[in-house]
């Protein structure tokens, strides 16, 4: 380990030119504009995969390209496999405005590495790469057999990953997938990440009037949409922050007084965390910290409201419909379709008359628990320690991958999520980031961690 820790820290200033030239491709998964920087960026990795002495291949699929990238496998010598997850698609960059400077040209500052899908996916996962050329470079071998599947679809749903793991299940079969795309709360308590927050999305509409109406000529005459529809939504919480949908809290557990004790670990502070989301008071549900509230329980969330005018100056009408959309994030024991139906039940039965409701289901990730005690998150945790040179901490996370349930019902392997992202680093934001010290560590964990997975007590 001595050579491959010496080769990650010699190597580190080239490790971040690599970076930024991966970082350059404008791999915008959501806009079809960016078809062609999308396969360039797939073809630019297993390029550059295929230079370190790996076997790389890019897989047409019906949507975007998938890169597999395998370590050499040694004949007649059976050992431990493993997956490594990420993706190479990023979100759209808008609003172009709020960037200091341009998205898809990276940018160093200090020890931070500025671009779109710095952090979220790109710096993440090719820190994983750099650590298996730290091995093969110095001549160290790897104790396990890793193949790395690098998709372009993350950002807009994964489509083409399950019938590409369904149909390549037996090269892909593994010990346990490791995926670098979650967080950790701070650069002294390097995490792994055991639960995840599923998700279930909907949108409303009300329509009332056939057309936008004068509202001094028939306001007052009928019920205005727009509002009737801020009164629907008013009655999905109540006062204590908790969903006021019959049956939505069924199957929800309570945390152990294990988790308790290591969600008191970590690092919070209310007054400090209340400033960084720039609000005059935080609010979640009764009884539960806030660090609870986000990662541990479910939430009911309006994520965008539209109707009416919306240009400069006054348009005095009634505006003929009011629609919204919403998700709802979810935890171990939840199911997203039956709450999805639970919501729908809910809605009809209060929405008045006066208006006419219709309800679009959208898009549904189950919630993800793994035991935090398993001899897999123990040889994490060890990994992570190595690495950081601090003890880390198990968490919850209340963002959703759903692509991990996928590896467990189809590959039959459960998922160590080991996150090198930071609260600051504006994923999905303006003037993303990856803090490059732990673009440094992450390699290191990775180079530590195929050394304590392959160990076989």
């Amino acid at each position: 380990m001595e050579k491959v820790l010496h080769y990650l820290a010699q190597n580190e200033p080239r490790f971040i030119r690599e970076l930024s030239e991966y970082l350059r491709f404008p791999s915008v998964s959501a806009q079809a504009k960016h078809a062609g920087d999308i396969a360039a960026c797939a073809r630019w990795l297993a390029d550059h995969s295929r230079a370190l002495g790996l076997e790389a291949q890019v897989h047409q699929t019906k949507g975007n390209p998938i890169v597999t990238i395998r370590t050499p496998r040694a004949k007649g010598k059976r050992k431990p496999h493993f997956v490594v997850y990420g993706h190479y698609d990023v979100q759209p960059p808008e609003p172009f405005d709020l960037w200091k400077t341009p998205p898809f040209e990276p940018r160093i500052e200090g020890r931070s590495i500025y671009a779109r899908g710095s952090t979220d996916n790109k710096g993440q996962h090719f820190a994983h790469l750099k650590a298996v050329e730290a091995y093969i470079k110095t001549g160290t071998e790897l104790p396990c057999d890793l193949t790395f599947v690098i998709e372009g679809e993350e950002e807009i749903g994964c489509e083409s990953l399950p019938p590409f793991l369904r149909k390549h299940r037996a090269a892909l079969r593994c010990d346990a997938v490791v995926v670098s795309d979650t967080g950790m709360p701070d650069k002294q308590h390097p995490a792994l990440t055991y639960a995840l927050r599923g998700i279930a999305a909907m949108e409303l509409k009300l329509h009332g009037p056939s057309r936008d109406l004068h509202s001094g000529i028939y306001g007052g005459s009928l019920d205005n949409p727009a509002m009737a529809l801020c009164q629907l939504l008013a009655k999905l919480r109540d006062k204590n922050g908790r969903v006021a949908v019959s049956g939505f809290y069924a199957g929800v557990k309570s945390l152990s007084a294990f988790e308790r004790k290591q969600l008191a670990r970590l690092p919070y502070n209310a007054a400090q965390y209340r400033k960084f989301l720039g609000v005059p008071q935080l609010f979640g549900e009764r009884g539960c910290t806030a660090v609870e509230q986000r990662s541990a329980r479910p939430t009911v969330e309006i994520n965008g409201l539209t109707s009416g005018y919306q240009g400069p100056g006054s348009k005095t009408i009634v505006p003929s419909w009011a629609s919204a959309k919403l998700t709802f994030r979810l935890v171990p024991g939840q199911d997203p379709k039956k709450i999805l139906r639970l919501v729908a039940r809910h809605l009809r039965k209060i929405c008045p008359p006066t208006v006419r409701l219709e309800i679009s289901e959208g898009h549904g990730g189950e919630p993800y628990l793994v035991s935090p005690t398993g001899p897999q998150a123990q040889a994490a945790l060890r990994a992570l320690k190595a690495a950081f040179g601090r003890e880390p901490v198990i968490m919850r996370e209340g963002g959703s991958i759903p692509i991990v349930n996928e590896f467990r019902k189809i590959l039959g392997a459960d998922t160590l999520l080991l996150g090198l992202a930071l609260p600051d680093d504006n994923l999905h934001s303006p003037n993303e980031k990856f803090d490059l010290d732990n673009f440094a560590a992450g390699s290191r964990m990775s180079a530590h961690l195929w050394q304590e997975l392959a160990k076989r007590d």
